[in-house]
This record gives C-alpha cells, sequence and structure tokens, in this order.
C-alpha cells in the first residue's frame, strides 16, 4: 500500500491517475473548442460563398460544400481529420434538424386537392426508382471500386442503399423554386405532394432496408423472425416519434421565449439520436436482441404529429424557418469537408452514370404515376423533372450507411455525395422549365418605359376622386377606372372616367395598363387581388397600391410587391408620425409650401459605382433614403450607387427639376415622383 507523504519525492497513484485524467479531459476540451472556433470561422465564410454564388444563380448548397472541399483535410488542411473527428456531433444536430423540417412539409390538409395523383405519382418514383437503380447499381458492381471485392449478399445490401438514398427529394429547393415562379396549379400542386410525401416514405423505407441490409451483411437467414423484427422497429419507431411530438408540444405550449422553446426543440431532437442509440445497447447488453431504431424517423415523425394533430403547426414552422439558414450552412460546409476528394477524382464519371441511371428511372415513375392518376399529356411529358434535385435528406441518409459501415462507407459517401450535388446544380433548372412550360409559373411580366407619369385608378369613389385631383396638379396623367352602370366615359373635374364590363384581361388590354406607372386599387379584396396579378404577371406594373379591408391577406399582396394601406391603421400611423416627426410629416404630404420629394431608380449602368458625393446636386437637395433591394442603406458621401437602387429626393420643386433633368443627361428616363 502506498503511502502520500507531504514533501516527500512519492506521489499516491490515485492522485497520479485522477491529475492525469483532468489534464486529459481539460486537452480534450481545449481541443474541443479549438475546432469549434475554427469551423465556427469557416461556417461564416461558406455562408458569404454561398451567398455570392446565389447572385449567379448558384444553388447555396454548392457554396457550402466548396467552402468546406477547400478548407478539408484534401486542399488547405484547415479543417484537419481530427478536427472532423472532434466535432462529428455537429452531423447529428444538423440531421435532427433535417427530420423536423422534412415533418413541417407533410401537412396533410395541403394534400387533399390532388391526392389522387400524388398517390400515384409517389408510388410510380418510389418504385420505378428504387427498383431500377438498385439493379442497376447490383449489375455494375464490379465496374464500382469499393464493390469489387465484395461477395453477392454485401453487393446487394449496397444497391439496395443506393435505390433508397436515390428516391429522395428536396423539399426546400422545391419550395423556393415554385415561391421564385409564383407558381401554382396542378402540376406544381401534385409536385410538392408528392416530394413531401416522399421524404417520409423514404426514411421508412431505408429502416426497412437498413434492416435488411445489416442481416444481409452479417449472413442472418432472411425468414418470418427477419420480418417480424423489421416490423417491431417500425412499430417501436412510430411509437418513439408520438412521444416526441407530444414532448415537442409540451415545449411550444409554455410561455417560454422563442429562443429558448428553439433551443430546447433543437436540443430535443439532437438527443434524440444519443437517446436511441443508447436503448439500443442497453437491449443487446440485457436481452442480446440487435434493435434498430431509426432516429430520422422518429423525429420526423414527432414534427409531423405536431403538423397535423395539433395547434402549434406554424410555431413550429416558424422556429425551422428562421433557424434552417445557418444549419444547413453548418451540415453543408461539414459535407464537403468530409468528402474524400481523392475518390471523387477517381468516380466523377461513374457518378455521371448513376446520375443518368436516376434520371432514367424517374422518367419511367412518371409514366407509369401519369397514366394511374389520368393525369394531361403534358404533365406526363414533364412529370420527372421536378424531381431531380437533392439535398439534405439524402445526404442525411448517405451519412449514417458512412458511419455504419466503415469498411467501405467512406467510398459509398464520395460516390453518393458526388451524385447530389449534379442533382442539385441540374435540378432547380429543370423544375424551373418544367412549371414554366406546363403554363403554371406566375412572374412578372416586363415593365415599358413611357414619358410621363401615368396612374390607374380602380375604383370611383370620393377617394379616388381626390386622389386624381392631388395627382393631376403634379402634372400626372390619371384616369378612373369602374364597373358602375353606365355608357360611354363621363370626366369628373376633367379627369377622365372608363366604365369598363369586368376587370378582367379581355376589357383592360384595350386600355394599355402597361403604360401607367402605378395603378391604385379601391376594390373588394378578392377583385384587388385579381386585379393585382394581372397587373403584375401582364403589365409588369412597377407600383401597386392597394387599400386593403382585412389586414389578415396582406402576405399574398405583398408577395405582388404591393403597397398596402390599411384603412383602420392609417389614421393611428399617421397621428404617430405627426407626435414624432411633424416636419418630416407634413413634408411628405405635402403641407411644406414649395417642398416635395423626387423618387428615381437608378438604371443606367453608367451611374453604376458613382459615388454620392460625386452627384451635383443643388444646394436645398439632400438625399432622404436609398434602397436596395429589400434594405435601407444608411448613406454617407462615400456611399457607391449600384443599379436599381431607389432613390428618394427631398428638396424645392424647382431644383427638384434640375435633378431630374441632370438623371436624363444619363439617358435614363425620369419622371418625377417616377422613376429614372
Amino acid at each position: 500500500m502506498e503511502i502520500f507523504k507531504p514533501g516527500g519525492n512519492r506521489t499516491a497513484p490515485g492522485i497520479v491517475s485522477h491529475w492525469t485524467q483532468t489534464k486529459n479531459l481539460t486537452q480534450e476540451l481545449q481541443e474541443l473548442l479549438t475546432g469549434l472556433s475554427i469551423f465556427g470561422i469557416i461556417g461564416l465564410a461558406a455562408e458569404r460563398i454561398a451567398r455570392r454564388l446565389a447572385q449567379w444563380h448558384a444553388p447555396m448548397i454548392t457554396g457550402y460544400l466548396l467552402a468546406g472541399m477547400l478548407t478539408g483535410p484534401y486542399i488547405l488542411g484547415i479543417l484537419s481529420k481530427d478536427v472532423l473527428h472532434r466535432i462529428h456531433f455537429l452531423d447529428d444536430f444538423a440531421l435532427g434538424f433535417i427530420a423536423l423540417a422534412a415533418g413541417v412539409e407533410l401537412y396533410l390538409k395541403e394534400l387533399d386537392s390532388r391526392k389522387n395523383a400524388i398517390k400515384w405519382h409517389t408510388l410510380g418514383q418510389l418504385i420505378a426508382t428504387f427498383a431500377i437503380t438498385s439493379y442497376v447499381v447490383y449489375r455494375m458492381a464490379d465496374f464500382i471500386p469499393f464493390m469489387r471485392g465484395l461477395d453477392g449478399r454485401h453487393r446487394l445490401a449496397i444497391a439496395l442503399f443506393f435505390g433508397v438514398i436515390f428516391v429522395a427529394r428536396s423539399p426546400s429547393s422545391a419550395i423556393a423554386i415554385i415561391s421564385e415562379l409564383r407558381a401554382k396549379g396542378p402540376f406544381v400542386s401534385t409536385a410538392l405532394g408528392v416530394t413531401v410525401v416522399k421524404d417520409i416514405l423514404v426514411i421508412i423505407l431505408f429502416s426497412i432496408t437498413l434492416s435488411l441490409g445489416l442481416s444481409l451483411i452479417h449472413g442472418i437467414p432472411l425468414d418470418w423472425m427477419l420480418l417480424v423484427k423489421i416490423v417491431a422497429e417500425l412499430v417501436l419507431s412510430f411509437a418513439a416519434g408520438w412521444l416526441t411530438g407530444k414532448l415537442i408540444q409540451t415545449v411550444l405550449s409554455t410561455g417560454l421565449p422563442n429562443r429558448i422553446k428553439a433551443t430546447l426543440i433543437l436540443g430535443l431532437a439532437f438527443g434524440s439520436f444519443g437517446a436511441l442509440k443508447w436503448v439500443e445497447m442497453q437491449v443487446h447488453h440485457h436481452y442480446g436482441i440487435e434493435l434498430r431504431l431509426e432516429a430520422l424517423l422518429v423525429v420526423l415523425l414527432g414534427s409531423f404529429y405536431v403538423t397535423n394533430y395539433t395547434r402549434y403547426r406554424l410555431e413550429l414552422q416558424e422556429i425551422i424557418e428562421h433557424n434552417g439558414d445557418w444549419i444547413y450552412a453548418i451540415f453543408f460546409t461539414l459535407t464537403g469537408a468530409s468528402l474524400s476528394l481523392d475518390l471523387l477524382v477517381e468516380v466523377w464519371q461513374l457518378a455521371l452514370l448513376l446520375f443518368f441511371v436516376r434520371i432514367f428511372s424517374m422518367m419511367i415513375g412518371a409514366v407509369v404515376g401519369g397514366l394511374l392518376a389520368r393525369d394531361k399529356a403534358k404533365y406526363i411529358q414533364y412529370g420527372w423533372m421536378p424531381f431531380v434535385t437533392q439535398a439534405g435528406v439524402g445526404i442525411g441518409l448517405a451519412t449514417e450507411i458512412a458511419e455504419i459501415f466503415p469498411d467501405w462507407g467512406e467510398a459509398f459517401y464520395t460516390l453518393v455525395i458526388a451524385v447530389i450535388v449534379i442533382s442539385q446544380v441540374v435540378g432547380p433548372p429543370l423544375f424551373k422549365f418544367a412549371i414554366i412550360r406546363t403554363g403554371e409559373a406566375h412572374t412578372k411580366g416586363p415593365t415599358h418605359y413611357v414619358e410621363g407619369q401615368q396612374a390607374l385608378i380602380f375604383g370611383l369613389e370620393h377617394h379616388s376622386i381626390g386622389l386624381a385631383r392631388r395627382l393631376r396638379a403634379n402634372h400626372w396623367d390619371v384616369k378612373i377606372i369602374t364597373k358602375k352602370d353606365a355608357s360611354g366615359g363621363v370626366t369628373v373635374d376633367d379627369i377622365p372616367v372608363i366604365y369598363v364590363k369586368d376587370f378582367t384581361e379581355a376589357h383592360l388590354k384595350p386600355l394599355h395598363p402597361e403604360t401607367a406607372d402605378t395603378a391604385v386599387l379601391l376594390l373588394s379584396d378578392e377583385e384587388n387581388y385579381r386585379l393585382a396579378e394581372y397587373l403584375y404577371e401582364k403589365a409588369g406594373t412597377d407600383r401597386i397600391v392597394v387599400r386593403l379591408n382585412d389586414f389578415r391577406q396582406s402576405q399574398k399582396f405583398e408577395e405582388l410587391g404591393a403597397y398596402i394601406v390599411n384603412p383602420g391603421l392609417a389614421m393611428v400611423s399617421l397621428l404617430d408620425h405627426y407626435v414624432r416627426a411633424p416636419l418630416t410629416t407634413s413634408l411628405l404630404l405635402g403641407k411644406e409650401t414649395g417642398r416635395d420629394t423626387l423618387d428615381i431608380v437608378v438604371r443606367d449602368k453608367r451611374l453604376d459605382g458613382v459615388l454620392l458625393r460625386d452627384l451635383r446636386l443643388p444646394p436645398d437637395v439632400i438625399i432622404l433614403a436609398v434602397k436596395r433591394g429589400d434594405e435601407m442603406v444608411i448613406t454617407h458621401g462615400y456611399t457607391k450607387l449600384h443599379v436599381g437602387d431607389h432613390l428618394t429626393f427631398v428638396g424645392s420643386r424647382e431644383s427638384l427639376e434640375k435633378v431630374a433633368l441632370m438623371c436624363s443627361n444619363f439617358e435614363m428616363p425620369v419622371r418625377k415622383g417616377g422613376e429614372a
């Protein structure tokens, strides 16, 4: 027995062991924090790279993957294999979020209108893609480097893994394209429905395939006991999913701040991976049973439960939307850094071949599904294009395979990611093309610029007449269009009033609405929206001002870029601005004699990059605001102009006319109160 003597040269073994363990733990913690810090900096850079590439119409995922590959072990080596191993837990965190996002997308009420078409197209895509790609990969095993030396059972298992991953789609990419094109119609509804339904089915199929693959690889007989085991695993996964949904519901029902709720829910999704692994270990240790519960499926089912069977769908959806960008940046940057680039160079031709095999299988699925659903010929022709893009779920499943089978998992993972990257680049343009060819895109029409300032006011009432008078006093060409019963046209104080039978394209097109700068809609909300859509899509009207009666409908008008006036809030807002900024409010309302405002949109490329200080403005003119995209720019003398900037000038009317003339010298069509 060792005795520790103070002042002696011997140390008790227990103390040495404890000190060593503490030192090792401290060192591991320091290395972990260092790795996370390095990755955090790289993540910020990846986000900037992705946004820069997005300006060139490249998918965000491409930027994240590129940043990860550049900083990974095979190029710059900033993220070494040791660092990647230490921060590997971030993969599970991101996968938990991806499962949450997939469950939120599957809202059953939105699928009712096209459920028959969705059913047949889902079955067609699921069966055709899984069966054809699995068969082709199995037959190509001798041409796939990491499969050559494996026996038939191994090859079959790996082929099934390829098949199930190639079924996966990307709901987030589909929704982004649909939003960009403002697409709507039966083709888009079916495509989106199939995309989100396939997400839950592909993870269920993955659970079954993984259990079957493990049995094949480990030599377990394919008998009825295996079937019982697979069914039992699915039942337990559904039960765990229901429990997870209840826990998410409990968190959302509390009065905690939204950030804390989001943290708890993300922690719950991440914790599910560790908790299920612990359950599997305990069952194996105590009962000798190999149990496999798929964490992705459990979290997805929990999210699905909250989305469809509780009143917290919108709140969970908001949490997903607010946290998606930074979590996807983590996941895809890690994915890029984990790629074996040496293997990627060897297999890129094979990846391209597998990509085309997947495309062929989806074409077969589209034909089968379309015929069974009795779709139109053009829907069948383009029916495969919405399902090319892949992203989160497919990469997540490949990540799990790579973890479970380390012998060949890295090579499998690299080949799958190569196919997914090709799909991610090619898929979005194909989906856009399909939407346009089926006539379901509703993008803004071309804008026509003409001399002078023209406005159309829809609706004849005292407000429209008063507005027309004010605009005409400022030299605008104004017409009031109404549906009220009358014959021919009349004028009110020299303001033309045009009577139409209905506010439809057939009746409005002869009036050439595309020549107007601005349209003011003072009708019912339903008529306002129909008109706003027509003016946006067909006439390309720059400014649409809407008087909205039910403010709950504001979102659909905002998607058209409309300026919304709420009569119920307008007076309160006006009084508020008079209290807090009376001079500015008086100026904008035209109460300051001799003063006015001028709005200009920079369109001439020769003004791009010009400093504000270099604009020779009259001394009594100032730039009140610069709007770039959806953001207001805080300006100073060295602020550079860019094409598309909206500038608001304030000054005397005479000086503003000089500003308009100055802009016209750049060959920019300038209109006071309009655009340059």
